[in-house]
């Protein structure tokens, strides 16, 4: 990383963090498909927001000008780092009050990296990148082709690392135009104090938006192999494989966001994916059906759950609960898809390797005797692992309740033996009825060798790499609509 780019003073800040930043390589291509995804939301949003960017040098922003324009109307501050170019001050978008250059030195640290930074009080994203060094592509050396370039860095929608990437690059440009660095900190500190009341903007909205362009970026890949002038055979696969790569990320990302967000156990995700993987185990599924399950298990959040004596069909509140009253949601007994439209699901049935893990999820409050929700589906009619997740979850939301304490209150802490027993028994009440007989029994062996000292490890996958979750098999197995 280059001393002094903002880069290295996050990376520097979060060295002795707990939680990694979880860095990766992105090619070009990915980027701007990533970065176009992230800033054409703003467009969709009211939330007027502070949007800075670095673009290396000024005719990469020439080249995106016209977009610039669309969106500072929606924005509150536009602010664009780049070496400057011929055209760049003087392009119409560039005249708005509301967009502001910072005409970077050559020798600036920050003229090598590739930075969006988006910060309102209802939606947050950023991507923070550096161009790699002649050095860093080793004996291939550099690229023959612009769409082969490679960036090292990562992206997220945290509120609070953005946050603090903001207030580095503005402490940056405050090097260039003091005036401006004000500005821009007296509306971060607006924006900090707004969004505490503010509802976040529908995060599956934005991701369904990401997976859709980077999408379409895999598309213009394949149509570029019938040309002249496309990349290596070696360099298409690779630059394919980033793009399904970050498909992935983006809906990683979108659950640790749902995790970060309780504050009793900021490692459910993490849990339920442990524990629906022994089950599988126990039960000896194939490996795929194992990767697919875990994966599962990690994503199973993007669908609120609720205890299961409240998962019931003619509960017209849970219906609403669990559908998020998204537009062309139908309960059973309608003509038509009985499965809740929730628009982080929708953004899994958009990547064809996720669609039976988006059948997994959203049937994971199905109920064994018929009466779950969203399309009552009975007894081996639900699928094995929908019935597996359902389970797992229902488990760990007793072992969560047990954990926690009630203020106030004084009393002995249950030992881990204590906290597991009383989470099987909680579920063995509702075999035959929400659970599968067989699964409670597989649970109980599973609960006994936890006791007995079994060690279940429960940790946060690295996201950049999310690729290692994906399996040929997902491709092949049956996929239904729903």
């Amino acid at each position: 990383m280059l001393k002094g780019s903002i880069l290295q003073k996050l990376d520097t800040a979060h060295r002795s963090n707990k939680r990694p930043l979880n860095f990766g390589v992105y090619y070009k291509n990915t980027l701007i498909a990533l970065c176009h995804a992230l800033e054409d939301f703003i467009l969709e949003s009211d939330s007027a927001p502070v949007m800075i960017t670095a673009f290396q040098q000024g005719k990469w922003y020439l080249q995106e000008a016209d977009r610039y324009g669309e969106i500072a109307q929606q924005s509150s501050h536009v602010v664009i780092m780049a070496t400057r170019d011929t055209g760049f001050v003087e392009h119409p978008t560039s005249q708005r009050s509301n967009v502001a250059l910072v005409s970077l030195e050559p020798s600036d640290p920050v003229a090598q990296e590739w930075h969006l930074i988006i910060l309102s009080p209802k939606y947050t994203a950023m991507v923070l990148c550096q161009e790699l060094s002649e050095s860093d592509y080793g004996s291939q050396g550099l690229p023959e082709h612009d769409i082969e370039r490679k960036f090292y860095g990562f992206w997220t929608f945290e509120p609070d690392l953005v946050k603090e990437v903001a207030e580095i690059a503005i402490a940056h440009i405050g090097g260039y135009d003091q005036q401006l660095q004000q500005a821009l900190t007296a509306r971060v500190e607006e924006i900090t104090a707004a969004a505490v009341t503010e509802e976040r903007d529908d995060l599956g909205v934005v991701v369904h938006k990401v997976v859709d362009y980077l999408q379409d970026s895999q598309q213009h890949l394949f149509q570029l192999e019938d040309t002249d002038d496309h990349a290596s055979e070696f360099y298409q696969q690779a630059l394919d494989e980033n793009l399904v790569s970050n498909e992935m990320q983006a809906f990683l990302r979108m659950a640790q966001l749902i995790d970060q967000a309780n504050i009793v156990n900021p490692m459910v995700a993490a849990e339920v994916a442990a524990f629906s993987e022994a089950m599988g185990q126990l039960l000896d599924l194939p490996a795929w059906q194992l990767k697919r399950l875990r994966l599962a298990g990690l994503l199973h959040g993007l669908v609120p759950s609720l205890p299961r004596n409240q998962v019931s069909p003619q509960d017209d509140n849970n219906l609403a609960k669990i559908s998020r009253k998204k537009p062309g949601f139908m309960a059973a007994g309608n003509d038509g898809p009985s499965c809740p439209l929730v628009s982080e699901i929708q953004a899994l049935r958009a990547m064809p390797q996720l669609r039976a893990v988006a059948r997994i999820i959203t049937h994971q409050t199905e109920c064994w005797d018929g009466t779950g929700i969203p399309a009552e589906l009975a007894y081996d009619a639900i699928p094995l692992e929908s019935r597996i997740l359902g389970l797992i979850t229902e488990f760990q939301r007793h072992i969560n309740r047990q954990r926690r304490s009630p203020a106030g209150e004084e009393q002995l802490i249950p030992t881990q033996e204590e906290i597991l027993s009383h989470a099987l028994a909680e579920c063995q009440a509702l075999s035959g009825t929400a659970f599968d007989p067989k699964l409670i029994e597989a649970l109980g062996l599973m609960v006994m060798g936890m006791q007995q000292g079994m060690s279940l490890q429960a940790t946060q996958p690295k996201i950049a790499s999310g690729m290692w979750l994906l399996d040929s098999q997902m491709e092949v197995v049956e996929l239904l609509n729903c």
